[in-house]
């Protein structure tokens, strides 16, 4: 039987960890059949990913600064050429920017710089790649896919302003499914659970949101990792061809309960 995403080539971004969702979604796609390009943020975060992109014989992974257009280009470049200029998807698994601190308190308190390199990091990046490589997609029902969070659309204590940045990430997928919709292109935002990550582990009393989550969601767990790679494993192949613009829930149903359940 043919594996769902046999002959697909695409770039993942955001591979941090072994214990990323990212790569948890990394390993889902290669099972399923498919070649993966991966770019990652920077030289000490290679000492840990490197091997993994190893692992399933990947045939590119570069370091890319997602805040340097110039480098950005060239590392684009790089993939056009080794991809022959196809590509089926791309996964954007990518957030940061606040300093250190700004992820507890008050959200007013956030710094210009921090609430700058917050959208550049978590959003604009999505737009930018999107340009630059939705040539490569035209035609191809090709589907990209980004990562977002609950705190888009409520108020989570201490997620501050990657709440902010995350409510815009769903506001950019929706322009952007309707720029290139016609290229038979799909967008879509995955917005998981509350899961312990190292991305999660700078927010402010993580823990006690992970166990308030777990406790209080429907199915009373969290969504586990490996559920949320096969639901972007969906999101990505053609199964859900008739599906764009959209911001899909896999959080065990926390987000359909009140406060006063």
């Amino acid at each position: 039987m043919k594996k769902l995403m046999e002959g697909k080539k695409g770039l993942v971004l955001g591979v941090a960890n072994e214990h990323s969702i990212a790569w948890a979604i990394s390993k889902r796609l290669a099972e399923e059949g498919a070649e993966l390009a991966f770019t990652y943020q920077n030289e000490k975060t290679a000492s840990y990913v490197i091997p993994l992109f190893q692992s399933i014989d990947s045939p590119f992974y570069e370091r890319m600064d997602l805040t340097d257009p110039h480098h950005v280009t060239e590392v684009l470049e790089q993939l056009e050429h080794q991809f022959k200029g196809e590509l089926d998807f791309i996964v954007h698994a990518v957030a940061g920017g606040p300093h250190k601190g700004e992820l507890s308190g008050k959200y007013m308190d956030i710094s210009l710089e921090g609430f700058v390199q917050s959208m550049i990091i978590s959003v604009y990046s999505l737009t930018d790649i999107v340009r630059r490589t939705f040539k490569m997609m035209e035609g191809r029902n090709a589907s990209i896919l980004t990562l977002s969070y609950y705190g888009s659309e409520k108020v989570v204590k201490n997620y501050n302003v990657m709440g902010v940045a995350k409510a815009a990430l769903e506001s950019s997928v929706r322009y952007l499914a309707s720029d290139v919709g016609e290229f038979n292109i799909r967008v879509n935002a995955l917005s998981p659970g509350t899961v312990k990550t190292r991305a999660a582990s700078g927010i402010g009393d993580f823990d006690d949101l992970y166990e308030y989550t777990s406790k209080h969601s429907p199915l009373k767990h969290n969504a586990t990792i490996e559920e949320i790679a096969n639901s972007s494993l969906f999101l990505l192949s053609n199964l859900s061809s008739g599906i764009t613009g959209q911001t899909i829930y896999v959080d065990a149903g926390y987000s359909i309960i009140g406060d006063n359940h």
